[in-house]
């Protein structure tokens, strides 16, 4: 029996023995794939994570006959795989010598990966998002891009991404983990039929939240029975999401100045979280999970549970297909202190334990170019990362929607990029550890109203404790 060690560079382990690597695992499948005339290019997840790689071979002593082998590994939706199959060919035919096999997303990807990454058997290129990315970065696991964007991007080409979007994929110490994937922005969707009857205006750009408070008021409405079947609005009980008005009332979940301090107990951040606490349990106006039956936000309002939805701008061509009612889209009201938007931190990063890091940078220069930016925007309208892509991205849905978006703001999805409000995930300086106790606190506050806001302030405490006994920094963004 063959036996391979794989020591991950930056998180000692003991040696894992495994009678087949990676790359060799990768040549039996596509030989076998051959055979059986199914594409070499696409693998499962469970085709290969069993098996430790072989990382023992770098770039620059491989024979140059040798054809190098990659696994990326990207979303598992019913729309992308074939997406990536066209668009891998490409790339195959301008990197001869290089060979990718596509795997689709495991189940619970966060966690997966943590332990993938942790024995060794990650994929070499992959995306990463939300709270998760950082915290593979932050526990060593994705290579740093700087050398290499220094060498091949120039000014220009980091120009046309959401300064915002761009920073979200550095550490404090200036470790560079990811390019951006797309652009996708929060928005509030809106029934246009639901406003109609009942007498309330659009939501325009000058929308406050006292505006948008209101205007919920005026949309909820009970049946016969005395039940609530209707509400004005809904948001996702996420990190982000509350974020994204913690924010507009000015104040933050952490410190932009040391990540390593909670500052959920700030008035500011306090008085958000308690406006949307009030708006779900004291005026019954914005809905909770329970109160839908637990249906997400979009599909709340796909069933017209509810008039408006705070949502991005990935979810556009969903709603667009599902809804059987007028769509409208304005910007996120403007908060007390100041307008934001969410900006997706989703980016495209190299795995730090890659056998091959220089064809796996030419792999994720091409996932981010604007050919397969412009395939993600024509196949589900995925908002592009690249401003100079938003007229055609508003073309693909023009074309595909002439009627339903002859009137739909969708500028108002690329506002934030343009006009310089976007904001992104706050992250703090140990995300594995903080993250699940936020979410527990929220999900009682908010999904089951069981705990007021001012629980915050022993929360605060607590993760400060955690705070400070971690090591890594990530950079936040100055007010």
């Amino acid at each position: 029996m063959q036996r391979i060690a794989t020591v991950h560079p930056s998180t000692p382990s003991k040696p894992r023995y495994s009678p087949l690597s990676r790359r060799g695992f990768l040549r039996l499948g596509a030989m076998l794939a051959a055979g059986l005339g199914v594409s070499a290019c696409t693998l499962a997840k469970s085709d290969f994570s069993p098996f430790a790689a072989d990382r023992t071979t770098d770039l620059a002593s491989a024979p140059s006959r040798e054809e190098i082998q990659l696994v990326y590994q990207d979303w598992r939706t019913d729309w992308f795989p074939d997406m990536v199959e066209e668009l891998l060919a490409q790339f195959h035919e301008a990197h001869p010598n290089v060979r990718v096999f596509f795997t689709p997303d495991p189940d619970n990807l966060a966690d997966a990966m943590l332990a993938e990454m942790q024995a060794g058997t990650a994929p070499d290129v992959l995306w990463g998002g939300s709270t998760f990315f950082p915290t593979w970065a932050q526990q060593g696991h994705m290579l740093d891009l700087r050398p290499y964007v220094a060498q091949d991007l120039d000014a220009t080409a980091i120009g046309d991404w959401d300064p915002a979007q761009y920073r979200a994929f550095f550490l404090r110490d200036g470790r560079q983990f990811g390019l951006p994937k797309y652009h996708g922005a929060i928005a509030l969707y809106y029934n246009k039929d639901l406003f109609d009857q009942a007498g309330v205006g659009y939501p325009t750009a000058a929308w406050t939240h006292d505006t948008y408070l209101a205007a919920m008021r005026q949309l909820s409405r009970d049946d016969n029975a005395g039940q609530r079947e209707l509400w004005g609005s809904m948001v996702d009980i996420a990190w982000d999401r509350l974020q994204l008005h913690v924010n507009c009332w000015g104040g933050h979940l952490v410190a932009p100045y040391n990540p390593a301090q909670c500052t959920i107990d700030e008035a500011r951040a306090l008085a958000a979280l308690e406006w949307l606490r009030a708006c779900m349990w004291d005026d019954r106006v914005m809905a909770t999970f329970p109160a839908v039956q637990y249906m997400s936000p979009r599909s709340a309002f796909i069933n017209q549970r509810v008039a408006m939805v705070e949502e991005g701008s990935w979810l556009l061509k969903d709603i667009l297909r599902n809804a059987d009612f007028r769509v409208g889209v304005a910007s996120i009201p403007v908060g007390p202190a100041r307008r934001v938007t969410l900006a997706t931190s989703d980016g495209f990063g190299i795995y730090a334990g890659t056998e091959y890091p220089a064809a796996a940078w030419d792999l994720v220069k091409f996932l981010t170019s604007k050919e397969y930016s412009l395939a993600m925007a024509q196949a589900n309208f995925l908002q592009p990362a690249r401003a100079s892509l938003i007229d055609e991205w508003i073309g693909y849905v023009d074309a595909e929607f002439p009627d339903k978006a002859a009137d739909l703001d969708l500028a108002a999805f690329a506002a934030g990029h343009f006009k310089g409000y976007s904001v992104t995930v706050e992250i703090a300086n140990n995300m594995a550890e903080v993250q699940p106790k936020v979410a527990a606190a929220f999900d009682k506050i908010f999904t089951g109203g069981q705990t007021p806001v001012s629980e915050l302030y022993a929360l605060c405490a607590q993760l400060n404790q955690v705070q400070n006994s971690f090591d890594a920094q990530p950079l936040q963004l100055a007010e």
